[in-house]
């Protein structure tokens, strides 16, 4: 795979846009999907702009991400501690139970260590159908 500094995956999801974004949300369901992360959680609950979010990958080592933008059953956007990388949900209601799901993640520097791939979409597709 060539270099990349940005990434923009979608995916549907047959769900409503608010149980796919309540799920996404949700610091204990990101293990679930996420095969790096054993643990994540919260500063606040409710999240809002300026929530931030700690994962524990399988190495031990805990990241910092914090929520720069929010809107409910629309969008949300992370940054990653430094601000080099960053992550954005946007969430499209295609039905009243289906939900189109765009993963748009970039860096202000460098390239991507390692771009989500579309088979990271499918297990939270899966994960998410089965609720």
């Amino acid at each position: 795979m060539k270099p990349l500094k940005k990434n923009k995956l979608t995916i549907t999801i047959k769900k409503s846009v608010s149980e796919v974004f309540a799920f996404l949300l949700d610091p204990a369901n990101s293990p679930r999907w996420i095969d790096s992360f054993v643990y994540e959680e919260t500063s606040e609950w409710p999240v809002k702009e300026g929530t931030i979010y700690r994962n524990k990958n399988r190495q031990g080592e805990w990241n910092e991400y914090t929520v720069t933008s929010f809107e409910q059953d629309k969008t949300f956007i992370l940054k990653m501690g430094d601000g080099n990388y960053h992550v954005q949900y946007t969430f499209l209601p295609i039905s009243k139970t289906e939900t189109q799901m765009e993963y748009y993640e970039w860096v202000i520097r460098d390239m991507l260590a390692e771009p989500y791939t579309q088979e990271a979409l499918m297990k939270l597709k899966t994960v998410v159908e089965q609720l």
